[in-house]
């Protein structure tokens, strides 16, 4: 897990494959497809996040787009649009935007090679018809 503390502020794109918790400032982009976003109570975030998960405890501006859920707890303020699968909002949470709710993307299995073989197919040849018998050609 990455933790940004209260007294950090980044400034700039993070991209991370772990979970992230952020209890400082962040302005411009969290990125972590694979994984959960956490904004603490602490946690002051002026950015689009994108994450499989996304809990806000915090306050946010900006975007929100989860392949999962977004999770706004009860002290939560939230400014932007949510595009996720799934949503929750908590009582007491402050939300100023739109919802976008999307189908989650189905998990493909990882493809399975298999080897399928067919009966060999019989060759089978014949002579050319000889030709029709017309005036002018004796046989």
């Amino acid at each position: 897990m990455n933790n940004i503390g209260k007294a950090v502020r980044v400034e700039g794109k993070i991209i991370s494959r772990e979970d992230i918790y952020v209890d400082g400032q962040v302005e411009g982009s969290i990125e972590s497809p694979e994984s959960k976003v956490t904004i603490g109570p602490n946690g002051r975030v002026k950015a689009t996040v994108s994450a499989r998960e996304v809990v806000i405890i915090g306050a946010v501006q900006g975007d929100v787009t989860a392949t999962d859920k977004v999770d706004i707890r009860k002290d939560a303020q939230l400014e932007g649009n949510i595009g996720s699968a799934r949503i929750s909002i908590e009582d007491g949470a402050i939300f100023k935007g739109s919802i976008d709710i999307r189908k989650p993307e189905p998990k493909v299995a990882p493809a399975q090679t298999q080897q399928v073989f067919a009966p060999p197919i019989p060759i089978v040849t014949q002579a050319a018809p000889a030709p029709a018998a017309g005036p002018g050609i004796k046989r």
